[in-house]
């Protein structure tokens, strides 16, 4: 399965953090981007081993999300 994940740097962190917009709530943070990225395939494992448990289907739950940038 693949899903989308947004990574944003935290400067107060001084770390990524990572989330998944499909799956709410399932967010992970790492110091470098290749800790954040195993963080964060462990966490998404954990939301679908739950989700499994608890009998709910994945992907019954739609956002629409749209990724973009602003100038000023």
């Amino acid at each position: 399965m693949k899903f989308q994940v947004i990574f944003t740097y935290d400067p107060e962190y001084k770390g990524y953090v990572a989330d998944v917009p499909s799956l709410p709530g399932c967010m992970s943070e790492g110091k470098t981007m290749d800790e954040a990225i195993e963080n964060i395939k462990d966490a998404i494992k954990g939301y679908l081993y739950v989700e499994k448990k608890h009998d709910r289907k994945i992907g019954s739950k739609k956002t629409n999300a749209f990724i973009g940038e602003v100038t000023i």
